[in-house]
């Protein structure tokens, strides 16, 4: 790979262990939105497909790669409450306080982007997460200095698995998509970076 210019991280099963940082968080966000009725907590955890008692996702729950304009709808509905932009900007603004309190790296990421952009390599992060969210993470992380940019499911770009996300970063640097290479975990990312031509390395 010795043509590679840039890599483009996934944040959530690639650099934040997903299960320690949202699993608790979720949780967190589903009561305080049902404010105390547990009925409609009961509702939000079962087509959330959560289990509270293991604070955990059963891997085919749409909040595992999919983003709050996807799964925001389905608690609206839930909720009987509109599922318009102050709705979703609430689970997003309650997902960043709660995944700050919880945040669990996986390994040491900020060691590892370092030895990256020491390389010369173009960094950034491409999320479904929320742009505001993955920034203050980052910044927790201390991974700021080696990231050319942040793109969540909310930058203009699209969320994955479409490949808005990655093509635009290959735009903003003039460089050819088969010089990247995305790193993630599902298969959201598997096609995002295939539909930009970039490579795609699982972890």
């Amino acid at each position: 790979m010795r043509d590679l210019k840039a890599v483009l991280f996934d944040k959530d099963g690639t650099l934040v262990d997903f299960d320690r940082t949202w699993g608790p968080s979720a949780g967190y966000v589903m009561r305080t939105l049902a404010a105390g009725n547990a009925a409609a907590l009961a509702r939000l955890e079962a087509i959330s497909e959560y289990l509270p008692g293991e604070e955990r996702f059963l891997p085919s729950s749409p909040l595992v790669a999919g983003s709050s304009a996807h799964y925001g709808p389905l608690w609206a509905q839930t909720l009987a409450r509109p599922a318009d932009e102050d709705f979703l900007h609430l689970i997003d603004r309650l997902f960043r306080e709660a995944g700050l309190i919880h945040l669990t790296p996986i390994g040491a990421p900020d060691q590892v982007l370092q030895r990256l952009h020491q390389g010369g390599l173009k960094l950034a992060i491409v999320t479904n997460d929320a742009e505001s969210n993955a920034r203050t993470q980052a910044e927790a992380l201390g991974l700021m200095p080696y990231l050319e940019a942040i793109h969540g499911y909310d930058s203009g770009f699209g969320s994955k698995p479409d490949p808005g996300m990655v093509s635009a970063f290959a735009k903003s640097l003039a460089l050819d998509p088969h010089a990247m290479a995305v790193v993630g975990d599902t298969e959201h990312d598997f096609t995002a970076a295939r539909s930009a031509g970039a490579r795609f390395i699982l972890v």
